[in-house]
């Protein structure tokens, strides 16, 4: 019997820490993701100059090698490009669009869409996504960070 390949996708649009882009590319590795694309001002695992950047390399401890990625400038030519190949877009964000992340019902193939540690994700990509799951907040903070988001949302949404 032949296995399902599931394609799953991590976009991080905007994100500022590459210590959070490390624990991304690590949580990435444990949930079986396929590829992500760093967005925007997202450091990537090299430097410009093409050299490993070791602050990244030293919190993904070596998914960075293990999982695909592909830096693209505009997230917005990234959605339509994965759109176009019948990819589902998912953000992670909160919205007045948004659903509970737990009742979000995936079409594979995926891409789950973060932001921005502080500012999020602007309603111009938003618009452009297809679900908007929100993980809810039962405490004084509005928001977790990104790299935590992205394990509670993908462990729980793919689980």
């Amino acid at each position: 019997m032949k296995k399902e390949v599931r394609q799953v996708f991590v976009i991080l649009h905007d994100a500022r820490s590459v210590y959070n882009v490390g624990a991304i590319f690590r949580t990435a590795d444990a949930v079986g993701v396929s590829k992500i694309f760093l967005t925007g001002y997202t450091p990537t695992p090299y430097d410009r100059f093409g050299r490993v950047r070791k602050d990244v390399s030293k919190v993904a401890l070596g998914a960075e090698e293990t999982i695909p990625w592909e830096y693209v400038k505009s997230p917005t030519v990234l959605l339509k490009r994965l759109k176009k190949e019948g990819v589902e877009i998912i953000a992670v964000e909160q919205s007045p669009r948004a659903v509970d992340y737990k009742k979000v019902k995936v079409k594979y193939p995926v891409a789950f869409l973060y932001g921005n540690e502080v500012s999020g994700i602007n309603k111009k990509i938003l618009s452009e996504c297809d679900v908007i799951a929100e993980i809810p907040m039962k405490g004084k903070k509005e928001s977790l960070n990104v790299s935590v988001a992205v394990g509670v949302s993908l462990f729980g949404i793919l689980s």
